[in-house]
């Protein structure tokens, strides 16, 4: 043989072991599948994502040992499933239709946040409600109000509350730790359970790509994400119990010392020392512009009844067979994908429209206003293409599979939401992102909630509030965790806008969200799991957190 056939041989042996795809493991399912291998791919995830506290490596990493195992873990699997990793798993991620929408749906938002930031629109709901902060519990409830009314995004309500209200809380003597507790404490809340939010193409787009592997379950991601916010006991908690505090004056353990000094010593001496900030000029209105509420509150409503109308015109679409179609028929007929879509677009169009009528940008202004917004979800976006990836390599390895065989029959079915909460909750305190911990667990709880009910002949409608509660468990779980961790984006952000030192944050902010999540814990999960309506597991924890706050809680300020 020549030394040219020897080496076109070899040459081509070596394409065979590094460019080799899955294409016959795909038709034939991996020797690993429904095994205990299965749940290593997981497993690993979360491991590495708690020991570097990084959450893109964490979940590549996962995705390469799930493509290594449909390899069956030969010598060139490792690389085989290396490439596959990307040119497989994320490809196919990116050319499902309904992930694309969600992908454009977020980044369209984002972009509509950044035009009516810098169009002076939310500045101008921030000038409505100051006028009211005429004392140390007013300004308190003034923040907690602003928190709520600029529920779209989190990011753009805690650097904007932050810094607009601080000034207006050093007057009034309120501590600096305060201030960042009720922003902290208001944006990713309810930012995570609004309707239409920069968070909700997320977590559509995590739920849709879950019910697309629990065979049976027939309904729109969008549907079931409404469905879940009942349950949502955290968030919801979270969220009244600022207004309790700020309401009351009343305050406990380190805030109680926090704001005692500050109403003898005033905040501006204990504040921490505040550098410029990039995101927190992007988010600035154009200088000498009018500051008009409207140029948000329109857009918003226009994002919020597109959806509305997108779900009934592509339901009826849907419906158009049937003679008198309901409501009901309508709606659950619905494509919530479609519908999103058309309403972050017109959304985006209305606040770029606003913009250019009233003068306050010009064109490019607006488009370069609109990529702030867009990039300032990208990294969001990643992680999410990611946990679609790493959800497909379970679903091909069953890994859900091999865990129902295992604690289908044994696990009781109420105790889901409560484990899925802690391990969520876990998850985001270790990694410092509520994101990172949803994509990690929504493509694995979810699967394995409806297989353990299958396996337990409880997925009739009557037994669908497990199912809501686990799903909602994984949201709230992950903010819980995310407002207990000193390395979160959006706990470092409400220290940075609020002008306070961030350890002191998170020493003040942890007992009130322990508190808070070890009530939503016990009276919202495990309570609802085992029969109680949600309403009325909502109003004990709320009543046990009000009798928390009322004796145990002590007088911090007057008027």
């Amino acid at each position: 043989m020549s030394n040219n056939n020897k080496l076109n041989n070899v040459l081509y042996v070596v394409y065979l072991l590094l460019f080799s795809t899955i294409a016959s493991a795909a038709e034939t399912p991996p020797h690993a599948a429904g095994s205990w291998v299965s749940v290593l791919p997981p497993v690993l995830t979360i491991a590495v994502a708690l020991a570097l506290k990084r959450v893109v490596p964490a979940l590549f990493l996962g995705i390469w040992m799930g493509a290594w195992a449909i390899n069956d873990f030969g010598v060139t699997g490792v690389w085989t499933g290396l490439l596959d990793t990307y040119q497989v798993y994320v490809a196919n991620a990116l050319s499902n239709r309904d992930h694309t929408a969600i992908v454009l749906f977020s980044l369209m938002v984002g972009g509509m946040v950044g035009i009516i930031s810098r169009n002076g629109g939310m500045q101008g709901i921030v000038n409505h409600i100051v006028k009211w902060a005429d004392s140390a519990r007013h300004a308190c409830l003034a923040t907690a109000s602003l928190g709520l009314a600029i529920f779209f995004d989190d990011y753009a309500n805690t650097l904007v509350v932050g810094n607009t209200m601080r000034p207006v809380t050093d007057s009034m003597r309120v501590s600096r730790e305060k201030l960042a507790y009720i922003v902290d404490s208001t944006a990713a809340p309810v930012a995570a359970i609004a309707v239409v939010t920069t968070w909700i193409g997320y977590e559509i787009g995590l739920i849709g790509d879950s019910i697309s592997k629990m065979p049976g379950l027939d309904t729109e991601a969008y549907l079931l994400f409404l469905n879940t916010i009942p349950y949502s006991f955290y968030p919801i908690m979270a969220i009244v119990f600022v207004f309790m505090v700020s309401a009351s004056g009343r305050d406990f353990g380190p805030m109680l010392e926090a704001e005692r000094r500050a109403q003898k010593h005033g905040s501006e001496n204990f504040a921490a020392p505040r550098d410029n900030n990039q995101e927190t000029d992007d988010l600035e209105p154009v200088e000498g512009k009018p500051q008009r509420a409207f140029n948000a509150y329109i857009p918003v409503l226009v994002m919020v009844l597109g959806v509305v109308a997108g779900l009934y015109v592509t339901g009826r679409q849907a419906v158009a067979d049937i003679a008198d179609p309901t409501l009901q028929d309508i709606i659950g007929n619905a494509n919530s994908y479609t519908a999103l879509m058309w309403a972050s677009l017109s959304s985006m169009m209305a606040a770029a429209f606003l913009s250019l009528g009233q003068r306050i940008m010009n064109l490019e202004e607006v488009v370069n206003a609109w990529f702030h917004g867009v990039r300032a979800m990208l990294m969001a976006m990643i992680i999410l293409i990611l946990a679609w990836s790493l959800g497909e390599v379970t679903d091909i390895l069953k890994t859900a599979d091999f865990l129902v065989s295992i604690l289908g029959n044994t696990l009781p079915v109420f105790i889901l939401p409560a484990l899925v909460f802690v391990l969520a909750a876990a998850t985001a305190f270790a990694t410092g992102s509520s994101w990172g911990a949803m994509g990690i667990l929504f493509p694995l709880a979810m699967p394995l909630t409806w297989a353990v009910m299958t396996a337990q002949g409880q997925t009739a409608l009557p037994d669908m509030h497990i199912l809501y509660a686990s799903v909602a468990a994984i949201l709230a779980g992950s903010v819980w965790g995310d407002h207990c961790s000193p390395i979160s984006d959006t706990t470092i952000l409400s220290s940075l806008a609020s002008g306070c030192d961030h350890i002191e944050h998170v020493r003040t902010q942890l007992p009130y969200a322990v508190t808070v999540g070890t009530v939503a814990l016990l009276a919202g999960n495990l309570l609802t799991a085992l029969g109680l309506p949600w309403w009325l597991s909502m109003s004990v924890g709320l009543a046990i957190l009000w009798l928390i706050l009322r004796y145990y809680g002590k007088p911090s300020y007057t008027g």
